[in-house]
């Protein structure tokens, strides 16, 4: 295991989940109050794990963790053995997705894609769903739209870096932006069923809520059950 790429690999499909250290006050701050700092980076230490679970669950899918800060190396090594690492490069989102999508292809892989650490019971089927999209031969580009206008994956089969680059992440309207820049490129675009990613007080409802019926993301939810009640805001 490298915190670095190889030089080459066999060509198939990656993976990439984009992870930050959990670190009290760094990590999940929208979510204080009610919580604790304490309490957001162990939830988000809790959505990485079940994340990284669901990568690593896809046959025939190399997973990856795109991790941050660059001193978090260590961390990844013990909190995912053996799961390769590489560090995102850049000063803001869209350049360190341009970074680690870009690198995996230049190591030789044929499909890359980048999800979020936010959407910890994300269904696997729509993982799975995005590299079959990224085999087609008329696909470009595939994205999972969010539901606050964002997306909880982002995949290609060559670089374009305009698609990150060139779009301000965390507004409502990343999406669009994005696939404006698509057509624009003239890119044949592919977009997954709609998820949500956990940002919020709401969400983190919702997404307690959504557990109490499902058996995904069994990390999150046992955190989840043993938290005090939380209040709608």
């Amino acid at each position: 295991m490298t915190d670095w790429l190889p030089v080459s690999v066999a060509s198939g499909s990656a993976l990439i989940v984009m992870a930050k250290q959990p670190c009290p006050g760094r990590t999940k701050t929208r979510l204080t109050p009610p919580l604790t700092v304490q309490d957001s980076a162990d939830l988000y230490a809790c959505f990485l794990r079940d994340v990284i679970e669901l990568a690593s669950g896809l046959p025939d899918v190399t997973p990856f963790i795109a991790y941050t800060p660059l001193t978090a190396a260590p961390f990844f090594r013990q909190f995912a053995p053996g799961v390769q690492l590489i560090p995102q490069v850049g000063n803001t989102l869209g350049e360190r997705l341009a970074f680690v999508l870009t690198r995996l292809l230049d190591a030789g892989f044929e499909h890359v894609a980048a999800m979020n650490s936010d959407s910890p019971n994300l269904p696997q089927r729509f993982l799975a769903e995005a590299f079959l999209l990224l085999g087609e031969p008329d696909t470009d580009v595939v994205l999972g739209p969010c539901d606050d206008g964002g997306y909880y994956l982002i995949g290609w089969n060559r670089p374009n870096p305009r698609l990150v680059r060139e779009v301000t992440m965390s507004t409502p309207h990343v999406l669009q932006d994005t696939l404006a820049l698509a057509a624009a490129e003239k890119l044949c675009f592919r977009l997954l069923p709609s998820w949500y990613d956990i940002d919020s007080v709401a969400e983190l409802l919702r997404l307690r809520a959504d557990l109490e019926q499902q058996s995904a993301a069994i990390h999150t939810r046992a955190f989840l059950h043993n938290l005090p009640s939380l209040q709608t805001p």
